[in-house]
């Protein structure tokens, strides 16, 4: 059983947090676009990034106030780079996306601070939604 860890949402909170920058990691360079031109539309800025390790190399991870990334990626995935984010505690809202996830791997995201797992297609709605509460430190509900 997972326990509620409340830093998945008060963490922006913090003084001096005020960041809008989205960050996704997906291989796919179609999918990279498609939520870039989605969430650019609601205001906010994005940066892609082709690989969990190109993210975690950026100077830009830690201007992220929101984390988007696909589940399976060549290198590591994106359950690793949650692991690795969470030994670092380092504390961002993911939002994680996959066209080839499993209730095993819902259940672990979500019980190591995921905020949601959505599968491929989504409803951008639903996306856009997601996004705001954890912007707004709330948990989608």
């Amino acid at each position: 059983m997972c326990t509620f860890d409340a830093w998945r949402y008060d963490w922006h909170m913090s003084a001096g947090h005020i960041s809008k920058l989205i960050a996704v990691v997906d291989d796919d360079k179609s999918v990279q676009n498609a939520l870039r031109d989605l969430i650019e539309a609601e205001g906010l800025t994005v940066l892609c990034f082709g690989s969990a390790e190109e993210f975690l190399e950026s100077g830009d991870r830690h201007k992220a106030a929101c984390l988007i990334a696909d589940i399976r990626m060549p290198g590591m995935s994106g359950l690793e780079l949650q692991a690795n984010l969470n030994a670092e505690h380092y504390r961002i809202p993911i939002i994680f996306i996959t066209a080839h996830g499993d209730a095993k791997m819902r259940i672990q995201a979500m019980c190591d601070g995921a905020v949601e797992f959505l599968t491929k297609p989504f409803d951008n709605e639903v996306l856009l939604d997601t996004v705001r509460a954890a912007l707004e430190g709330g948990n989608g509900d």
